[in-house]
């Protein structure tokens, strides 16, 4: 039993770690695997990929990253009644750095002439999770579209037309959402037999598009929190900024306790949520709030990926993240059903494109996110590969692992509502539903789903990853050689606008390696970027060199090529994967090149002008200067913090004084202050040593002063002269705060001593 492991929620995740090496994130409980996982390679495979560390901080090889991802070969292209669409899918297994070889746990299905009918198609993504996610998704995949086949076709035949057949009847709504809920529950209830899989703590998600060609419609079933979006066209255009003229529609709404709704029905069962923080009493357990509208939870709750999470009222566990499942169980005791909902609609010329995927496509993008990205290619797998690109570079960006990624997209290229297929209709409208009860509804289509109670977009870094960063940094500073001071100034130092500093501002902004930076170092960066202009058809990086340099677009175009593992450059570069394109007039600037300010890494893919244009470079040691002056500042403002006099003080009042407090050097044997002699400022040690000397009635005291140490605070208050001496004993950098600017920054007059 879970309780049995010990004292903590995080002891027992430790000791399952220590002993599986994994967790999984979504069911919350502990795990190993011991399957493998093949996929097919892609010469195209995301670049953001070069990003991540595995055990040593070593990033992934190409071939590492294309042995991760299934996709089509090809688009494929098919007509459904009156619609004629084209669809491609692309699945990308994750990296787990304490599992390398954990499987990928998702699955899709694509089945066409569903029901033996050439008009209709079932399309589905499955997001296994727990020991044997992988064997759930697996199962779904190849159980539940033969379920719904299997119930569609036993109502049609109790809905034979005239002529006796049923291949052609056409179903209600009311009668295709029941066949669809049953074949959930009853392959649910297969997976729980089923022998090869213990789905006690596993389960997998279901999200599926049953399109009926003769109708043009759509009817979308969800379990879980993976998602269907549709991309419907407004009469506006393409804005300037890159969004689309798609808006983007939800065909399915999340199943996890940021929904009132399934927290009410969860709760009813006797079960708990809470964040694993609440649970341990690090974060306070807040009143019952389900009497109001779905809650932005993920602001409080799920900073760091602490999400709401469904627990027995008996002890830790099973701790999902979600509300509803195939599989799961002990879950299912607790609320967490296999029931889908569902929403059938019909699909009309303005719906442009649909997008089923799994949640690791939405852990930082938005739905108009995933429209906007696909609305930009001609090619359902291209977007799928930018989409997938785009969700695993930010995984590397905010986290230490990637989940796993899969997504379906569909483009709609044509709805013809005067297809035979589709008028025919009208003559057996009224044999549609025999069976319905008299007086009931007409068959009318579904709402639009809102957004409310979806799981909020993650923004900020994990915790692990904000550990995992301040290391490297922390590393780099302590290891890097320092460059001369004035050879930084004569080489690297440039004065910019401010309508560059403005443009180089929006390109870091977005990067978590210029996080939490001062102003001060903000204009160090500004001043440290090189500008460097390119012409047509010259090579900025070379695979498989080792960079120094960090990257930004100011203006024109730069292909990403990559050459395959194993295969020789013919002098091209390779593959062209990707382009970056930076503009002043739509305010793009892309960059590239972030690893190599951490430390020197073989490049994963050459960079080549392909017009003439300018880009901003940022030298791996300029950017250690920042990071020295970043790590000692947050020491400086530790210090203040101690010091009597001003510990008191608001803390973003310690925090500007930190920010402004000068620099100065002292050379060897040099007195700083003089005992009796008259200052207005205080010093705190940077680097280098000091002799502390005070004398008191013939007699002398003495001591050695070292880097974060502080002296002349009592200037500050009410005196006016040093009670000591101090002497630098070596060439000693310092941080000077005089009374003066004290007074400024901290609105008083004086500081009381």
């Amino acid at each position: 039993h879970p309780s049995e492991l010990g004292t903590t929620s995080r002891e027992r995740v430790k000791y399952h770690r220590d002993r599986f090496n994994f967790l999984d994130s979504k069911s919350g409980f502990f795990h190993y695997f011991i399957m493998g996982c093949s996929g097919s390679k892609q010469t195209d495979a995301a670049i953001g990929g070069s990003m991540i560390g595995g055990p040593d901080d070593e990033p992934m090889t190409n071939a590492e990253i294309e042995s991760r991802i299934e996709s089509s070969e090809k688009t494929h292209s098919v007509v459904l009644g009156g619609m004629k669409i084209r669809y491609a899918y692309l699945s990308q297994r994750g990296y787990y750095p304490d599992d390398p070889n954990k499987p990928n746990q998702d699955a899709f299905s694509i089945t066409n002439n569903f029901c033996d009918q050439d008009t209709d198609a079932y399309f589905a993504v499955y997001d296994g999770h727990g020991r044997d996610g992988d064997k759930c998704a697996q199962f779904s995949k190849e159980t539940l579209p033969k379920l719904v086949e299997k119930f569609v076709s036993r109502t049609k035949n109790k809905s034979k037309l005239h002529d006796g057949s049923a291949v052609n009847a056409e179903l209600t709504k009311e009668q295709i959402q029941n066949s669809c809920h049953k074949a959930h529950v009853e392959c649910n209830r297969a997976m729980h037999k089923a022998q090869y899989i213990e789905d006690s703590l596993s389960g997998t998600t279901a999200i599926s598009a049953f399109i009926h060609g003769r109708r043009n419609r759509i009817t979308v079933c969800n379990v879980g929190d993976s998602r269907a979006i549709l991309g419907k066209r407004t009469g506006s255009k393409e804005t300037s900024k890159g969004s689309s003229n798609l808006k983007a529609m939800p065909l399915s709404r999340d199943h996890t306790p940021y929904r009132r709704d399934e927290r009410v029905r969860i709760k009813a069962t006797g079960a708990r949520i809470l964040s694993l923080d609440q649970i341990e009493g690090l974060e306070p357990i807040r009143p019952d709030e389900d009497d109001g509208d779905d809650l932005e939870l993920g602001e409080e709750l799920d900073e760091g990926g602490d999400p709401p999470r469904v627990w027995s009222p008996h002890g830790e566990y099973p701790g999902t993240a979600f509300t509803r499942s195939l599989g799961d169980s002990i879950a299912e005791e607790l609320g967490v059903i296999a029931e889908p909902e569902m929403l059938t609609r019909e699909i009309t010329p303005e719906d442009k494109i649909i997008v089923l995927a799994s949640d690791g496509v939405f852990e930082f993008l938005t739905n108009q996110s995933v429209l906007d990205i696909c609305a930009k290619f001609s090619d359902p797998l291209a977007a799928c590969r930018a989409v997938v690109a785009e969700s695993y570079e930010l995984w590397l960006q905010y986290e230490l692992r990637t989940d796993d990624i899969t997504m379906i997209c569909i483009f709609v290229d044509d709805v013809d509502t005067r297809s035979p297929s589709v008028r025919n209709l009208s003559a057996v409208s009224e044999e549609l539903a025999p069976g319905a009860q008299e007086g009931a509804p007409a068959d009318v289509e579904d709402p639009m789903l809102s957004c409310g109670g979806a799981k909020p977009v993650k923004t900020t870094l994990s915790k692990e990853k904000s550990r995992a960063l301040q290391k490297m940094k922390d590393n780099m500073i302590k290891t890097e050689p320092e460059l001369p001071v004035d050879q930084f100034d004569k080489n690297m130092f440039t004065e910019k606008t401010e309508e560059e500093k403005s443009r180089i501002a929006e390109a870091i902004r977005a990067s978590v390696m210029f996080q939490n930076i001062t102003d001060e170092q903000r204009e160090m960066i500004y001043g440290f970027m090189e500008p460097i202009s390119v012409k047509e058809g010259s090579w900025v990086i070379k695979q498989g060199t080792v960079g120094d340099r960090f990257y930004i677009v100011d203006n024109g175009k730069f292909e990403v090529r990559i050459v395959p593992d194993g295969e020789e450059d013919d002098g091209s570069g390779g593959n062209v994967v990707h382009i970056y394109e930076g503009s002043h007039e739509k305010h793009a600037h892309p960059s590239f090149g972030e690893l190599a300010l951490m430390y020197s890494a073989p490049r994963a893919a050459s960079i080549i002008a392909k017009t003439d244009g300018s880009l901003w470079a940022l030298h791996r040691y300029a950017f250690r200067q920042v990071l020295a002056q970043q790590s000692s500042r947050q020491e400086l403002l530790a210090t203040l913090k101690k010091i009597d006099m001003l510990k008191n003080l608001k803390s973003e009042v310690l925090d500007q004084l930190a920010a402004v407090m000068e620099e100065v050097t002292f050379g060897r044997g040099e007195s700083i202050t003089e005992q009796g002699s008259p200052g207005d400022a205080m010093y705190v040690i940077q680097k280098g040593s000091c002799e502390y000397l005070v004398r008191v009635e013939g007699r002398s005291h003495n001591e050695a002063l070292k880097s974060g140490s502080f002296f002349g605070e009592e200037v500050l208050g009410k005196a006016t002269k040093y009670t000591a001496t101090v002497v630098a004993l070596q060439t000693t950098s310092c941080f000077r705060l005089n009374r003066h600017t004290l007074n400024q920054i901290s609105g008083e007059k004086r500081v009381s001593g």
